[in-house]
């Protein structure tokens, strides 16, 4: 298993960008998968997540803005309405079963810096 994160950059408040997810080791099929977020000095938080059966779940700050979504085996999350505070390096997890909490496999983050 190899994730491998893309859509990161630079946006101005109030843009929007769509970060992608996808296996580039092999075809291992995953349960849960999710986007974490790590800025400088702080712990990973878990922004949203998405069940094998499509069930979605997103922190308080990001909802209304951001979008989980899964296709095969490669997660997308589109976000719009980007503030300065959603700056961080964006991480994608996937677990094979059971619950995204579970020890499972990391991409190696994507940056998103919003900022005019």
């Amino acid at each position: 298993v190899q994730l491998v994160e893309s859509g990161g950059g630079l946006v101005q408040p109030g843009g929007s960008l769509t970060l992608s997810c996808h296996n580039a080791g092999d075809t291992t099929s995953f349960g849960a998968m999710g986007w974490y977020r790590q800025a400088p000095g702080n712990q990973r938080d878990l922004v949203a997540s998405i069940t094998s059966g499509d069930s979605t779940n997103y922190a308080d700050s990001v909802k209304g803005r951001f979008t989980i979504s899964r296709a095969a085996n490669t997660l997308y999350l589109q976000m719009n309405r980007l503030k300065p505070e959603d700056t961080s390096v964006y991480y994608c997890k996937a677990v094979r079963t059971g619950p995204l909490d579970r020890l499972g496999f990391w991409g190696l983050g994507t940056q998103v810096t919003v900022s005019s």
